[in-house]
């Protein structure tokens, strides 16, 4: 200034970094709730059926979601309550057909991984690899060798695409 004399002010980003570092904890040992929570999830039973029970809930929204865009074929002629009850028939059976076809693809995926992994005792792509490779043919076993050779082959390759995608944002 112009007096000579200056004035001082407090240099704040010095202080807010100290204040920003947070406290270090230190690491404790499981306890036994979590260990018993651990043990019970890494039961292959238990894995398959809940994400069977999973797949089959995102089976129902997803066929609510789709049974909600099909068209009657005769909607010109239909009145507003039998459109109505039609969209509601159609949502209702694709939710069911869909709950089924996700919670089978989740329940057969979960097991296959988990008991490739527990015999390999390794977690890696191969294991997802065998698991969906294993899934595609059940799935597609209804339409002959040929059909589960190729929903084989298909839902492998997609596992892995997905695995190596998770993979980098982990």
């Amino acid at each position: 200034m112009a007096d000579g004399t200056e004035k001082t002010v407090p240099n704040d980003s010095v202080n807010s970094k100290e204040v920003e570092k947070p406290e270090i904890q230190p690491i404790g040992l499981p306890t036994v709730e979590e260990i018993r929570g651990q043990d019970i999830w890494n039961n292959c039973a238990v894995r398959s059926v809940v994400s069977g029970v999973m797949g089959g809930g995102l089976g129902i929204f997803m066929g609510l979601f789709l049974g909600a865009l099909d068209n009657p074929l005769m909607q010109e002629e239909m009145t507003g309550r039998q459109q109505i009850l039609f969209q509601a028939k159609q949502m209702g059976r694709r939710s069911w057909s869909s709950a089924k076809a996700f919670a089978v693809m989740g329940f057969v995926f979960s097991a296959a991984e988990c008991v490739v992994e527990k015999a390999r005792a390794k977690h890696d792509i191969t294991n997802t690899a065998i698991a969906g490779c294993t899934t595609g043919g059940v799935i597609s076993a209804k339409g002959g060798p040929k059909a589960a050779c190729v929903g084989c082959a298909g839902f492998a390759a997609f596992s892995v695409v997905i695995e190596k995608f998770l993979e980098r944002h982990q």
